[in-house]
């Protein structure tokens, strides 16, 4: 019982800096919250507003800065996390519910498991409401939840989730092929590492003045990006620690890898096809990186469950209801992602024991079943413009 009220304290606080996150790093920042500088005007801020949940409370009286209601809703974050994290603890560490084993499992991996999903749901969540507002997902928290689902990977000899057989690795749940274990491996995942950051680097493309200036622009611009750099070096440094510890660690590693590659390369692939079928951005570019962040964390073979079929069945209930009461019919993605994340984590037994074990056991046919499914997506997208042109129907009905 103590660690549930210690937990809900740590929630409460731990949603203050969630709030903080969804307004400062926005892409229009706000200064909004006890955390951050009083915006110009403000009345002067006191300690007491820095309590969690209470504090909003007192600062209502910014509300002809902010809005009317606007407290209402950080602090029923602050509420909800305080709430959630002492659940959360139980669900994991207690009841043991993502667990595929009957024996018992040491205290410390379930004390593991517990803060790596405390982290990757805090992550979410900032994501979750920063896409609501802006439809914008920032790369301070992507690029983040990457590195530290690499650094989990690198230094934990476990999986945050596991099979029936051991970790929950990138060949689950056949046995790990030994030619990873080998030079090319490194090469194979240096090149995973490489891939990933040289699609989230910023960088201009441009073809107004021929392609070799489209190049030599494009290669000028990743020059100047010396933060990015230390990114690179960090990923690839991360990469060559779990390579030369070898074992799980290396297994762990290249997995995360592969679910930064597949996970963000799957949403990338749809928003190509999307975007040249219906002639329009059909997602952003942050539903690529928070994608593959997820990935970082729960590896590959999630990727599909989570896309294809969670995020949309909690999403086409919203956007029903948000058609009917607003009459708008964009909808940012982002936020199922993480709720078809957060389910699957959450209820992992039975998706692995039900699905996924089943469908991942025939091994190198997935991916080639999966190529089908966009190849018939692209189809039915082109077909569905055609007919919308022939009809005359704008890309607004």
């Amino acid at each position: 019982m103590l660690a549930r009220v210690v937990l809900f304290f740590v929630g409460t606080f731990v949603g203050g800096q969630v709030n903080r996150g969804i307004y400062r790093l926005a892409w229009v920042r706000r200064d909004i919250g006890p955390w951050s500088r009083p915006a110009e005007g403000a009345p002067p801020r006191v300690w007491t507003d820095r309590i969690p949940v209470i504090g909003w409370w007192g600062l209502r009286r910014e509300v002809p800065l902010h809005g009317r209601r606007f407290w209402i809703r950080p602090m029923l974050i602050e509420l909800a996390c305080g709430f959630a994290l002492p659940w959360l603890y139980v669900w994991i560490v207690e009841q043991q519910r993502i667990e595929l084993s009957d024996s018992a499992v040491p205290f410390g991996w379930l004390l593991f498991k517990f803060t790596v999903f405390a982290v990757l749901f805090t992550l979410m969540l900032i994501a979750t409401f920063i896409d609501f507002d802006e439809k914008t997902i920032p790369d301070e928290i992507t690029v983040t939840g990457v590195l530290l689902g690499l650094l989990v990977a690198v230094t934990a000899n476990i999986t945050p989730l596991s099979t029936t057989d051991g970790n929950l690795h990138a060949y689950a749940p056949d046995v790990w092929p030994a030619d990873f274990d080998r030079r090319w491996g490194i090469v194979l995942g240096l090149a995973m590492a490489l891939a990933w950051w040289l699609a989230v680097v910023p960088k201009t493309w441009t073809t107004r003045r021929g392609w070799k200036k489209a190049w030599q622009y494009l290669g000028a611009s990743i020059v100047r990006q010396r933060i990015w750099w230390s990114v690179l070096g960090i990923v690839a440094t991360l990469v060559l620690a779990g390579y030369l510890r070898g074992g799980d660690y290396w297994q762990n590693t290249f997995s995360s890898l592969v679910g930064i590659t597949f996970g963000g390369g799957l949403v990338w692939a749809v928003r190509i096809i999307a975007g040249v079928a219906l002639r329009r951005e059909a997602m952003g570019f942050g539903d690529v990186t928070l994608m593959a962040m997820i990935g970082a964390f729960l590896g590959w073979q999630q990727t599909p469950a989570i896309f294809f079929f969670l995020a949309p069945c909690s999403a086409v209930l919203i956007a029903i209801v948000q058609k009917l009461v607003t009459g708008h019919s964009e909808l940012a993605f982002g936020p199922y992602l993480c709720v078809g994340a957060a389910w699957l984590v959450l209820y992992w037994p039975s998706y692995w024991t039900r699905f996924g074990e089943p469908i991942f056991a025939m091994g190198g046919f997935v991916p080639a079943v999966i190529g089908v499914c966009l190849l018939l997506m692209a189809g039915m997208l082109f077909l569905l413009q055609g007919a919308k042109s022939l009809l005359g129907w704008t890309d607004e009905e």
